[in-house]
């Protein structure tokens, strides 16, 4: 029998019995050679430096092909644009981690892996649900390494001061509580909010909470026609009745409006996260990555964290969760030692390390459903429930959220008109 090549053991150690004839074509397919090193592999990401780098540094103790991968963190907020600029001139990553919303957009920027390698069902028998947008017609753009799900976090003490033991457990039972728990001064301005939820601005999850809300309400924001092609969701089609994007929006800004018996949020509020770590705001739904940040801001905050409410009698719960991948540059001068090493990170060992180092799931189902306590648990279980659309490009889809938002907070669209409107504006960001 021939003899394997490096690059096939590894992959075979990678996911084991799973994908055991799709990883040999994909070795072969790329020319994978018969070396026992990876080399130099750069990888970019936002990630959390120390925690790479503690990783990196423990697995090449173990394994040898790791001793030249390295790690940069980079600024979220320059990401995208120093990314580009990199790839355009050729001095970019090897390697670079891609959030599941960008899977679209940035597809032409990496060396896709074949469906002949890895087919779509061993793909998804491996990553969670909401890593779908890295698989596409043409095969994967970015192999899936961690899940960072959305989350409440609730404040113990405010809770109790409203008589309530425990966070909801259905978006429903936010009426009453806004109704016990929001404080207002003399003049009628909110002192301590229930809930941030009906604004855009001061709301940093604003976008991927209305996509919640409209996904658990069995809607849908984007979706494939019967010829493949990508086309807007957000209103009904011929032969669905439903009403999701419209029945979410009007939930969502039910708490900016200042004539509600529920009212709990209006824009000249502090950031929602801050409010929360300063104690002025009950509940706060954000990403589990946020824990520690929370944590470290107020020491003294008496605060939890719970699943994210669903809809009282849906037929089953569903949650949303940033996922990340690391995806090959297309422009790498080793396209082999860059998806080499994204294997060897995404293994069973090297990804629950990392899992644990940053504090946020894996997007491996194998590794999330291994036993877990307190808010790991919780974690792994609302990555498992988390689900993602494909979203064309999320800088534009932000600000067509954000007007379908404050169109009908300020009273200027009625709710239906603003989901129309935003519905023909996601089609033209689609080119349709």
């Amino acid at each position: 029998m021939k003899k394997l090549s490096m690059f096939q053991t590894i992959l075979l150690v990678v996911f084991g019995g799973l994908a055991i004839a799709g990883v040999l074509v994909f070795s072969l397919a790329i020319g994978g050679g018969e070396t026992n090193t990876v080399g130099a592999v750069r990888i970019w990401g936002t990630l959390d430096q120390g925690a790479f780098a503690t990783v990196l540094r423990q697995a090449a103790e173990n394994n040898a092909q790791l001793a030249q991968v390295t790690y940069e963190q980079k600024d979220p907020a320059t990401y995208d644009n120093e990314l580009t600029n990199a790839l355009a001139t050729g001095s970019g990553p090897d390697l670079f981690v891609m959030r599941q919303d960008y899977a679209l957009k940035d597809a032409g920027r990496v060396t896709v892996i074949p469906l002949s390698a890895l087919s779509q069902s061993q793909f998804e028998g491996t990553f969670i649900e909401a890593s779908s947008p890295f698989l596409t017609p043409s095969g994967v753009v970015g192999v899936p390494l961690f899940a960072d799900p959305l989350v409440l976090y609730w404040n113990k003490d405010v809770l109790a001061s409203g008589g309530f033991a425990q966070p909801p457990k259905f978006w429903d039972e936010l009426f009453t509580m806004s109704q016990k728990m929001t404080t207002k001064d003399d003049t009628g301005s909110i002192v301590r909010a229930t809930i941030a939820l009906g604004e855009y601005r001061n709301i940093r999850n604003a976008k991927d909470i209305l996509a919640t809300l409209i996904l658990q309400a069995g809607g849908s924001i984007t979706a494939r026609d019967t010829t493949g092609r990508l086309t807007p969701a957000l209103t009904p089609r011929t032969g669905n009745t439903t009403q999701a994007t419209a029945s979410a929006l009007r939930f969502y800004t039910e708490f900016a409006d200042p004539s509600k018996n529920d009212y709990s949020w209006n824009r000249s509020l502090p950031e929602a996260q801050k409010a929360f770590a300063a104690g002025d705001l009950a509940l706060y739904i954000g990403y589990a990555s946020e824990d520690p940040f929370i944590a470290r801001t107020n020491p003294n905050l008496n605060f939890a964290i719970a699943p994210l409410p669903q809809i009282r009698n849906s037929q089953s719960a569903r949650n949303t969760a940033r996922v990340y991948a690391l995806a090959a540059s297309r422009t790498s001068t080793n396209p082999n030692a860059a998806i080499t090493a994204a294997f060897l990170l995404v293994s069973a060992d090297i990804g629950k390390a990392l899992s644990t180092a940053l504090g946020i799931p894996s997007a491996r189902r194998d590794i999330i459903n291994q036993p877990a306590t307190g808010n790991d648990d919780l974690f792994n279980k609302q990555a498992i429930l988390a689900h993602s659309w494909l979203d064309p490009d999320p800088i534009r889809t932000a600000e067509l959220f954000r007007a379908m938002i404050e169109n009908t907070t300020s009273g200027s669209q009625l709710v239906t008109e603003a989901v129309q409107r935003g519905d023909q504006e996601l089609g033209q960001i689609l080119g349709l």
